[in-house]
């Protein structure tokens, strides 16, 4: 047996070796729009695979329990009047952030329903596995001018795994969030109180706590090019009275905003706010945004829905908005980028992309902690799958 020193030493270079083999033309990919102008590229209509949901206590179940039902106030109605300041701080149940889930919660689900896939166990060796919240930081990214993101991503049994890790700049963002920021957050998902109800044809009870453990979540099958897509997001309700009943077309996506009282604070809007809607809502084949507008004192006087495929019609005309196809390009390029640097099939071994606004995406080359994310009760589950010819030995941490 050779002495651990060694064996590091060896890890060391081949992860050296490896990245030496990477022709330098591919080491960094390029984000402007102009670049991604093209025609909009194939994108498999989103089938529903399955879904989980997170409880109050974040812990996972198969199942949709925490699937909520779209409930607005009548039409005829006064209009609504939801005060989304209401309950807090007592009633906010706010998530743990500083615990970094990553990819877990998908994993279990991936590990329960591995025979069940249609293509079975063999299709996912071609797949890219990931979160729709992932993706959609992809598609916006030609347009970002702000935010800058850091994805790693891990090759096992031929499958890309992708997987968000928070920059040095978002985590000292988020320690340091203003109260009137952690208060707006808290509105988003007041709102979502005001308008859902526990049960088809049931109403709204905000008298409840706001938990952001609580989730409920699609997992989808897709094909972006020639990429298949395994990816989930969270689902804010289902509308009993959608035309299709078959998921994803029966999902609602809930925002609040603002609201605007000039053409240029609209004009704001479709180029920024409404291009995240857009992508979030486009990826999972969610058909429509409803969206809550507050004054400044926090109470929604207006509603109003956006249909996922019209949105691009309020910046088409605009010569500084942005294009879906630019978009999805980008993320297509992206991926094949990622397939093609992430050679490797090692869960241990992660090349991590870094991007800042204005700079193209580079890669370094990483082993173990602290970015290795597929976690050993995976890694291991999966691995005993496999014929045992084609098991090699993982060697002990």
């Amino acid at each position: 047996m050779e002495p651990r020193g060694t064996k590091r030493k060896a890890e060391k270079t081949e992860v050296a070796e490896l990245w030496n083999k990477l022709p330098r033309s591919v080491s960094s990919l390029r984000t402007e729009p102009a670049l991604y102008s093209g025609p909009f590229p194939f994108y498999r209509r989103p089938s529903e695979l399955g879904c989980f949901s997170l409880d109050a206590q974040r812990q996972y179940h198969g199942d949709a329990r925490a699937l909520r039902y779209y409930s607005p106030p009548p039409v005829n109605g006064p209009g609504p009047d939801f005060d989304l300041r209401d309950g807090y701080p007592d009633r906010y149940k706010p998530r743990d952030e500083e615990v970094k889930e990553r990819l877990d919660h998908l994993l279990r689900w991936v590990l329960e329903h591995r025979h069940q896939l249609e293509g079975g166990p063999g299709w996912l060796a071609g797949a890219t596995v990931t979160w729709r919240g992932h993706l959609t930081k992809l598609l916006t990214t030609p347009y970002e001018r702000q935010e800058g993101w850091q994805l790693a991503a891990s090759r096992f049994q031929g499958t890309l795994y992708i997987s968000e890790v928070e920059t040095p700049a978002a985590r000292a963002q988020r320690l340091a969030r203003p109260p009137l920021l952690r208060e707006l957050m808290y509105m988003g998902y007041k709102f979502e109180q005001y308008m859902c109800a526990d049960k088809p044809g049931g109403s709204p009870d905000p008298s409840g706590d706001v938990n952001t453990n609580v989730a409920f979540c699609s997992v989808l099958r897709s094909r972006l090019g020639n990429h298949p897509l395994l990816f989930s997001g969270e689902v804010d309700c289902i509308n009993p009275q959608a035309p299709s009943t078959q998921p994803p077309a029966c999902y609602v996506e809930l925002k609040t905003s603002k609201e605007m009282h000039s053409p240029g604070q609209w004009r704001n809007f479709y180029r920024h706010k409404l291009l995240k809607w857009w992508a979030q809502s486009f990826l999972p084949g969610v058909p429509h945004v409803v969206a809550g507008f507050r004054n400044p004192e926090g109470f929604v006087c207006s509603l109003k829905t956006f249909p996922t495929m019209e949105m691009f019609e309020s910046v088409r005309n605009d010569r500084d908005g942005w294009n879906p196809s630019v978009c999805m390009n980008f993320c297509a390029a992206f991926l094949s980028f990622a397939q093609n640097t992430v050679v490797q099939d090692d869960p241990r071994l992660v090349h991590l992309f870094s991007w800042e606004p204005g700079g193209p995406v580079t890669v370094s080359v990483h082993r173990d902690a602290p970015y290795a994310f597929l976690p050993t009760w995976y890694v291991e589950a999966m691995s005993q799958d496999l014929p045992p010819l084609s098991i090699t030995p993982s060697p002990k941490d």
